[in-house]
């Protein structure tokens, strides 16, 4: 374990060295990668989201597509078509952009709601059917993809059934100003994210880190504290939609990559805590009641977690 959680390091290590700052978000995206689920990055355009989100694909050493999303992007164009081959005299299956290991879906919420849903199967399940026959991707699949805030030009809302997918959705923000003078000086040397970052990890290795996270235990208590905090935000007078029942499984695999990057092998409810506010900040929807009030999402999910009790853990002696 402990050499495997070098590896997760060293990941963060090599990222690091392309994205300025923003150490809080790159140990969260790796905690959502441990943990086996696809990730959301929110920002304004120019925050370096798919720089981001290029380098966890250079240094994780996986085969990557990467599609860059537009109006015109057909379905097939990710979950691949079948064409009729005049020597065999059979059809053959054409990979889409999906059948690899890591998706880079940029700008994901500019593409229509149709081929938005095409990634609807290959999320959840792996797998993409086309004309009847069903294809896997690779092991592991991970998505990551990035959008432009709602409201920006050429943009659509992603339907919730999608976004609830999403294992996380983290938020760039701008850097500070320490952080924009270095982004500067490093813009004079004009290097590339395949020049500054260097793959660490292999697809085997990954999966090797994702099965230990697996395994971390949970206590009964940390599953009532989950379920507790879930039935908060489906019961609060801001909220119109709370928290799935898949997003409480995605909190607690979440908790278990924190406690495995931690060096623990079971979850303590600091580690529900800090997996809280990327897993439920796109799962809650508010209300009229707290758009009125000018409510934030973030503004909710504080409060949910100072009126939960927090469950006492016994340390054993």
């Amino acid at each position: 374990m402990g050499e495997n959680r070098y590896r997760a390091q060293l990941i963060i290590e090599e990222v690091g060295k392309a994205v300025i700052g923003k150490e809080d978000i790159l140990k969260m995206i790796m905690t959502a990668i441990l943990a086996g689920g696809h990730i959301l990055i929110e920002d304004i355009p120019g925050t370096g989201k798919t720089t981001m989100a290029l380098s966890f694909s250079r240094a994780m050493g996986l085969e990557v597509n990467r599609v860059q999303f537009t109006p015109d992007i057909l379905p097939a164009d990710l979950s691949g078509f079948t064409v009729y081959d005049k020597e065999s005299g059979s059809f053959v299956y054409q990979p889409g952009a999906v059948i690899c290991n890591l998706l880079l879906a940029d700008e994901i919420n500019r593409t229509s709601p149709k081929t938005q849903s095409a990634l609807l199967e290959v999320m959840e399940e792996h797998q993409v059917t086309v004309d009847g026959n069903t294809y896997k991707t690779g092991v592991p699949f991970i998505v990551i993809a990035t959008e432009n805030p709602v409201g920006s030009a050429g943009t659509q809302l992603l339907p919730e059934s999608q976004l609830d997918r999403f294992m996380i959705c983290v938020s760039m923000g701008y850097p500070s100003v320490e952080e924009e003078i270095e982004i500067l000086k490093r813009g004079q040397m004009a290097e590339k994210v395949s020049d500054l970052v260097c793959p660490v990890v292999n697809a085997a290795e990954l999966t090797a880190m994702q099965k230990e996270v697996r395994e971390i235990f949970v206590h009964d208590k940390i599953f009532s504290y989950i379920a507790e905090l879930a039935k908060a935000t489906r019961e609060d007078e801001w909220t119109e939609l709370g928290i799935s029942p898949r997003g409480t499984v995605a909190l607690t695999a979440m908790a278990k990559a924190c406690a495995w990057l931690k060096g623990r092998e079971y979850v303590v409810p600091s580690d529900v805590q800090e997996a809280f506010l990327p897993v439920a900040r796109h799962r809650i929807i508010l209300n009229m009641k707290a758009k009125v009030g000018h409510v934030k999402v973030e503004e909710l999910i504080r409060r949910v977690l100072e009126n939960v009790p927090t469950p006492t853990m016994k340390s054993k002696r």
